[in-house]
């Protein structure tokens, strides 16, 4: 072994020499200090053990066969201590065996004795090398997570205090989260933070709007289908539970799902297993769910639209998004927050908001909630010219920018009916939402705040073509 070639590292780290022969770890010292790494020695594995707990190392060289404490067990005690740690196993004795064994544990390499120093150096390189990836991805992995964390939601309201510490209280748990509240309150918001605080953060987060697909598909896309169980079946398909394993998965608008899947649904979330259609045997899954809904369920459970087990088993734990009327103190956080987010996006310089447009947005009473209120800064964002967002353009419908709510007339003495002006009033609704939709029956279903299972039936009901 000589150290006389040419070093070149490309990445430098921390790095521990573990060898019971003083020349190895003398060499490959001199080595060490030349390429610009710091380093520690250990003359036999227990030494080795006491410096992997008190210190943290990019690499570490471990030779194999050593008194009393091996180089296995070395390598063992590196990646409980530190997982992400690389080591590079070295032995003048080697088998198939030691590397299978070796390679197994954990070890990056296995080198046998004697090997030449640009060997050394460039597994070396490629071992710093891959640790730095690692820490990389860790690093972007615990950014973007944290963008949806508990702590980054906009609230300080007692009532979001107290969404925000149930859902804390439950990230850590397997159970079956039920999210309710009016649409447009950020039910998903919280599914996701719910989720990206839990241990199951770093595994896939599906999400499904069980109201914008058709009934006849819907549990295909949520267990699968194999093959030739239906027309356009050309391949299997593994379905959202199976690509949600491990992970969560969101079920929007569950409210809306037919009667006949709520059934399957059940069997999913108490068996733990679902079924592709076609197929004829189960797959095992790990899958936290999380439902939200903006529909009374219990309501839905007295008029047979749903089902009273499956209602049990969603709200194991219940979360209410308030209204955005019932935490008004939110709502100066919220118009900075948006602010800065669609100014970043357009490249524009806001740099207050005027008070008397923040005095108009705290006295309306925002029917769409946190979705409306962001919709309006965006759109004030876009139209100010200057660097204040003045109520010019930081309106409300109630001042006039939108059409009123409508007032209720008086009922005459010999009454009304009922049915009848609620039925006209939804079916002139429906109308103009269509005209302005141009026809586009999801697009006027949205405008309407409705899911367009809801809003489909609304059609047949009201007979509208």
């Amino acid at each position: 072994m000589t150290t006389d070639a040419k070093i070149e590292p490309i990445y430098h780290g921390h790095i521990l020499i573990v060898d019971d022969e003083a020349s190895v770890r003398d060499w490959l010292t001199i080595y060490l200090k030349r390429a610009g790494h710091s380093y520690r020695t250990a003359a036999n594995g227990a030494e080795a053990l006491v410096a992997v707990k008190e210190e943290r190392f990019d690499l570490v060289i471990t030779d194999l066969k050593m008194p009393k404490v091996s180089g296995l067990e070395v390598l063992r005690a590196v990646k409980e201590c530190s997982p992400l740690t690389e080591v590079v196993v070295i032995t003048a004795f080697a088998t198939p065996q030691t590397a299978i064994e070796a390679m197994k544990a954990g070890a990056y390499d296995y080198l046998t004795k004697p090997f030449k120093i640009d060997e050394m150096g460039l597994i070396i390189n490629r071992a710093l090398e891959k640790r730095a990836l690692v820490q990389d991805v860790t690093a972007l992995r615990e950014q973007l997570i944290g963008r949806n964390r508990f702590e980054d939601l906009v609230g300080k309201s007692e009532a979001m205090r107290q969404v925000f510490a149930l859902a804390k209280h439950v990230a850590g748990t397997k159970s079956t989260v039920l999210i309710t509240g009016e649409s447009g309150t950020g039910k998903e918001l919280v599914a996701r933070a719910l989720h990206n605080a839990s241990p199951r953060a770093g595994s896939p987060f599906v999400a499904i709007n069980c109201g914008a697909i058709p009934e006849n598909l819907l549990e295909a896309e949520l267990f699968g289908h194999v093959r030739g169980a239906f027309t356009g079946a050309v391949s299997d398909s593994e379905g959202l539970f199976m690509a949600a394993q491990g992970g969560s998965l969101l079920l929007d608008e569950v409210g809306e799902m037919p009667l006949p899947l709520q059934v399957k649904l059940l069997r999913a979330l108490q068996e733990r297993k679902v079924r592709p259609v076609g197929g004829t045997r189960d797959r095992q899954v790990d899958v936290r769910v999380i439902a939200i809904t903006n529909r009374n369920l219990a309501e839905a459970m007295a008029e047979g639209n749903f089902r009273q087990d499956l209602y049990y088993r969603l709200n194991v734990i219940a979360i209410e998004v308030p209204r955005l009327a019932e935490r008004t103190e939110d709502i100066p956080l919220l118009v900075h927050h948006f602010v800065r987010k669609f100014a970043l996006e357009q490249n524009k310089r806001i740099e207050t908001v005027d008070p008397d447009a923040m005095g108009q947005l705290l006295s309306y009473d925002f029917p769409g909630n946190v979705r409306e209120l962001e919709n309006l800064v965006e759109r004030a964002v876009t139209l100010a010219p200057g660097t204040v967002l003045t109520a010019t353009f930081l309106h409300t419908p109630a001042n006039g920018s939108a059409p009123a709510r409508p007032s209720i007339a008086q009922i005459p003495p010999e009454g009304v009916d009922l049915d009848t002006i609620v039925a006209d009033v939804e079916r002139e609704y429906i109308r103009k939402a269509l005209d302005q939709a141009g026809g586009v029956r999801k697009k006027a279903a949205k405008l309407l705040g409705i899911s367009f299972r809801s809003f489909r039936y609304r059609l047949d009901k009201l007979e509208i073509e």
